[in-house]
C-alpha cells in the first residue's frame, strides 16, 4: 500500500480529472448519452481541446471510466446497505439492496441512465473496461441474495409456471461460469430467479427515474417499498 501523499501535480490532475467526470455526466443530464463529447467538454472548462485528450485520448475512454466510477459507487452503497442487515435476515437484505440502489438513482439519475438506460451512441464497451469488475460484484451481490433466500424459495420456483425446468443453456455462457464458479450449488431456477429480482427491483426504478411515475403518485418510495416487500414475501420470507 502507498502512503505516499499526493504531489501538488497529482492533486490538480485528479481534481481535473473529476471535473472533466462531472461536467461529462451534466451535459448526459442535459442533452442525452449523444451530448458527452470532449470538445463540449473543453469549451466548458476553458480549456483546448488537446489539454482534454491528455486526461482522455478518447470519449470511449471517458465513457468507460464514468461507468467504472458509476457502477462502483452504487454497487458499493448497495453492499454496505445489505451488510448493514444481519446474514439471518435474507428478506431484509434483499430489501436493503433495492432500497440503496434506488436511493442512489434518485439522487444520480445521470449516474443511473448511464449504466442501466440510454446507451451513448457508437460506444462499445471493452471486455475488460473498467465497470467489469464492478458488474460482476453487482452481479455476485444479486446472486448471493437470491442464494441465501433459496431455501425458502425453491419449493415454488424449481420451474417455469408451465412446468418446463430451466437449463443453463438457456443463458450467457459467461454469466453462467460466473454463477456456477461462486455457487456451485445453485441450479438454473435460481439464477432465473435471480434475473426475475433484479427485474422488479429496476423496473420501478426506471420508471421513476424516465418521471413516468411522478405524474401518477406522490410518494414513488412508497411503492417502491411495498414492491420490495411484495417481493421478499413470494419467495416465502418475512421482512
Amino acid at each position: 500500500m502507498n502512503d505516499q501523499p499526493q504531489s501538488r501535480r497529482e492533486r490538480l490532475r485528479a481534481q481535473t480529472s473529476g471535473e472533466i467526470k462531472e461536467i461529462a455526466l451534466k451535459l448526459m443530464a442535459d442533452g442525452g448519452p449523444d451530448a458527452i463529447s470532449l470538445r463540449a467538454i473543453a469549451r466548458e472548462m476553458g480549456m483546448t481541446a488537446g489539454a482534454i485528450y491528455s486526461y482522455f485520448p478518447t470519449r470511449d475512454d471517458l465513457v468507460s471510466t464514468l461507468i467504472g466510477d458509476v457502477y462502483r459507487e452504487v454497487v458499493g452503497r448497495a453492499e454496505a446497505a445489505r451488510d448493514e442487515v444481519p446474514e439471518s435476515d435474507p428478506g431484509g437484505r434483499i430489501i436493503a439492496w433495492g432500497q440503496a440502489v434506488r436511493e442512489w438513482a434518485v439522487a444520480n439519475p445521470e449516474g443511473f441512465r448511464l449504466i442501466y438506460g440510454d446507451p451513448v451512441p457508437g460506444y462499445r464497451a471493452p471486455e475488460d473496461g473498467p465497470g467489469k469488475e464492478a458488474e460482476l460484484r453487482a452481479c455476485t451481490g444479486l446472486t448471493g441474495l437470491v442464494a441465501a433466500a433459496w431455501p425458502a424459495a425453491r419449493s415454488t420456483r424449481t420451474a417455469r409456471p408451465d412446468g418446463r425446468a430451466y437449463d443453463w443453456t438457456e443463458f450467457d455462457p459467461g454469466l453462467v461460469g460466473h454463477v456456477r464458479e461462486l455457487f456451485p450449488d445453485l441450479p438454473p431456477a435460481a439464477l432465473a430467479l435471480t434475473l426475475r429480482v433484479w427485474g422488479r427491483m429496476h423496473g420501478l426504478m426506471a420508471l421513476e427515474i424516465y418521471g413516468h411515475l411522478s405524474p401518477l403518485i406522490n410518494d414513488p418510495a412508497t411503492v417502491f417499498r411495498d414492491e420490495m416487500r411484495d417481493l421478499v414475501a413470494s419467495l416465502g420470507l418475512a421482512s
